[in-house]
């Protein structure tokens, strides 16, 4: 996650997608940006939708009207203001914002205090640039700040959270890259249910802890309800 992605289509739909989730269930959320430094690419343009609220409000008018008053005036970009208590984005979330860097000492250092801050959460939603480890991109490595680890999405299932994973699309064919993550994610967080939503460019892996599976009926009925067109159920 960057600032400049803050408040783009993508980011609407995000928030949408776990406003939905916690008006399903009064989960303890901790939203785990994993930021990493600002880059020059020209990426996190697309507000556009915030000029087209006959298309766009609809889906959730009360998020709608916050980004578009936070962003369409000065164009600001920040998670902080998501953060903001009294703009209240996402309800009773709390939040980790330390930026993640490179290094294996630096790494290893973030996660700690990550687990440490979702001591009182029962799910964590993790935000990485890209998605999920791939084989290019090693541990500690440059540019490995940009992806979650599997070893971390074992360790916090194993302290008992649930967790909603963002992941990008890459060029495989979609169905194909689904099933695989799907798998994977199953044998990593074992006994979990695991509820898959899709974006244009995002897929979304919701992995829900024994406890919290009976409410997955719920979860999926509220998210199509309120973003059918926009995001799917899998």
């Amino acid at each position: 996650m960057k600032d400049k992605y803050f408040g783009d289509i993508n980011d609407y739909r995000k928030y949408g997608l776990i406003r939905s989730i916690l008006s399903s269930y009064k989960f303890h959320l901790l939203v785990a940006w994993m930021l990493t430094d600002e880059d020059d690419k020209d990426d996190g343009k697309f507000t556009e939708y915030l000029s087209n609220p006959k298309k766009w409000s609809r889906h959730d008018s009360e998020l709608y009207k916050k980004l578009q008053s936070l962003i369409s005036p000065y164009n600001i970009r920040g998670i902080a203001l998501i953060e903001d208590k009294n703009i209240n984005l996402l309800p009773d979330a709390k939040y980790f914002s330390r930026t993640l860097k490179d290094s294996c000492e630096e790494r290893d250092s973030w996660f700690k205090k990550l687990l440490s801050s979702a001591k009182d959460s029962d799910m964590v939603f993790l935000d990485p640039d890209n998605g999920l480890e791939v084989k290019s991109k090693p541990y500690g490595r440059k540019d490995s700040s940009k992806y979650l680890y599997w070893c971390e999405v074992n360790n916090l299932w194993e302290q008992g959270k649930s967790l909603l994973i963002y992941q990008h699309f890459c060029r495989e064919k979609r169905n194909l890259f689904i099933e695989r993550i799907r798998r994977k994610l199953q044998e990593t967080a074992k006994g979990s249910l695991i509820a898959v939503f899709t974006t244009p460019h995002v897929v979304f892996f919701l992995l829900l802890q024994p406890e919290h599976q009976k409410h997955y009926d719920s979860i999926v009925t509220n998210v199509q309800s309120n973003w059918g067109d926009q995001i799917r159920h899998r």
